[in-house]
């Protein structure tokens, strides 16, 4: 992403700078176990996906103030403890190519830094008095928390709808970027009318952009940071797999739901409902589903003027839909 990266920047490089400072000043403890572990985090930074988009929407409406710096640290810090955790449950050891925390500091220690971000998070903003900001943050993590225990309920029925299916991907993914977008808003003081429209086109972004990697799990390229076929080995039902479910014959959704239950883990059988999911329009479908959550949002923007911030949240949104990994 580093040329696409840079070109959505453009009006907001020196905010991102700055960002890098403040955030990693957010972190700080006098703990010298917890400067090491945050140190190893703020080295091995990501993207920055989402203070890009508080940076883009607050320039969008307003100018920047010191309360969307804060805002940008808000949601980088609930990102980062989310993976902190998500490499504990997934007993995963590496994370961008590096060893997670858990792998070097054990699970232990994994979940109290944890914790700490979000306590961190949350202190930012009573301490700040940004009342509007821990609303936002407090009821993301919220509904982070629900749609992951939400997914690992289904998992273990194999009875998720498409609806429940899109419930489960707004709150796991969707509600972050909506929360960035919204506070990002809200730090510039926006009427409730422009923060609530950015919200939902943080909303819309955040589906495509999950519905996108659940179509990973389809493809073929080794790009990405999971293999091929994941999700079903995980039991987890994304909508390819729902729609060929819901069309599918009596006697495929029987071997359909079979397979997903007793042979998740063969990879010959995971290929076979792959191929079948390809061949019954599933990965057609979805693609379809991602380009109408992209033009919901595009249609929220198109009410904002147009300028080189605008232009770049376009542009943000069209990278999630057509990114490799």
């Amino acid at each position: 992403m580093s040329k696409v990266t840079e070109q959505i920047k453009i009006p907001i490089a020196d905010e991102m700078k700055l960002f890098e400072k403040r955030f990693y000043e957010s972190m700080k403890s006098k703990v010298p176990l917890l400067d090491r572990i945050t140190q190893f985090i703020v080295r091995r930074k990501g993207k920055q996906m989402r203070p890009m988009f508080v940076f883009l929407t607050a320039k969008l409406t307003g100018n920047v103030t010191d309360k969307t710096y804060r805002a940008a640290s808000l949601i980088e810090l609930i990102h980062t403890a989310t993976l902190v955790h998500d490499d504990v449950v997934d007993e995963s050891y590496m994370r961008r190519g590096f060893f997670s925390i858990n792998a070097l500091w054990k699970n232990k220690i994994a979940v109290l830094v944890g914790d700490y971000l979000l306590s961190k998070s949350v202190l930012l903003a009573t301490d700040n008095q940004d009342f509007d900001l821990l609303s936002i943050i407090s009821r993301t993590i919220r509904e982070m928390s629900e749609g992951e225990l939400l997914q690992l309920e289904k998992s273990r029925k194999l009875d998720i709808t498409e609806e429940v299916y899109f419930e489960i991907i707004r709150q796991k993914t969707a509600v972050l970027i909506s929360a960035c977008c919204e506070s990002g808003a809200r730090s510039t003081y926006a009427s409730d009318e422009n923060s609530e429209k950015l919200r939902l086109f943080g909303e819309y972004t955040g589906i495509a952009f999950q519905i996108k990697d659940d179509l990973f799990d389809y493809t073929s390229t080794n790009l990405i940071g999971k293999p091929v076929g994941i999700d079903i080995q995980e039991r987890k039902m994304t909508l390819p797999l729902i729609y060929v479910l819901n069309n599918a014959s009596k006697e495929n959704k029987k071997w359909l739901i079979n397979s997903i239950k007793n042979h998740n883990k063969d990879k010959k059988r995971v290929a076979e409902i792959i191929k079948f999911v390809k061949e019954n329009g599933g990965i057609n479908y979805t693609i379809d589903k991602m380009n109408e959550y992209k033009q919901k949002a595009l249609d929220i923007l198109v009410n904002f003027p147009k300028n080189e911030n605008r232009d770049s949240l376009e542009l943000m949104l069209k990278y999630v839909i057509e990114r490799k990994h």
